[in-house]
């Protein structure tokens, strides 16, 4: 979802992907919640870290505990972020109720990707570096 965001509130200039350290295939509650709001992650594909190492960034930004724990080095310093957010994947109960968590979790994350549109790349897109 945050991939999502990225890319929704940034258009091209900016790339931004994403991947875990166990990554499943993108669960249909997130696609689903993020259609709600007018973004199409449907294409998007769960993608090992292995698949970046060796790649320079800007930013690594991860999104739970796990991820900032068993984030991999990175050329070139990239700047580290984490935001504590719960995995909706891991909600039980009822349809109805795994979706709420999904939806949820897709306006934090929603909230912070736009704080940090503004806050960290602001300046980029307005001069477009």
């Amino acid at each position: 979802m945050a991939e999502g965001w990225l890319r929704h509130l940034t258009g091209p200039p900016i790339e931004s992907f994403s991947a875990g350290t166990d990554p499943q295939t993108v669960n249909p509650l997130a696609v689903e919640s993020m259609k709600e709001r007018d973004v199409d992650i449907s294409g998007h594909r769960s993608k090992f870290i292995s698949e970046f190492l060796g790649q320079p960034f800007d930013f690594v930004i991860t999104v739970c505990d796990q991820a900032q724990e068993r984030c991999p080095t990175f050329p070139d310093s990239p700047r580290l972020l984490h935001w504590s957010i719960p995995d909706p994947a891991k909600a039980k109960g009822t349809t109805e109720e795994r979706r709420a968590v999904f939806r949820l979790v897709r306006d934090e994350i929603h909230g912070r990707v736009e704080a940090f549109v503004r806050q960290e790349l602001g300046s980029y897109l307005r001069d477009g570096a």
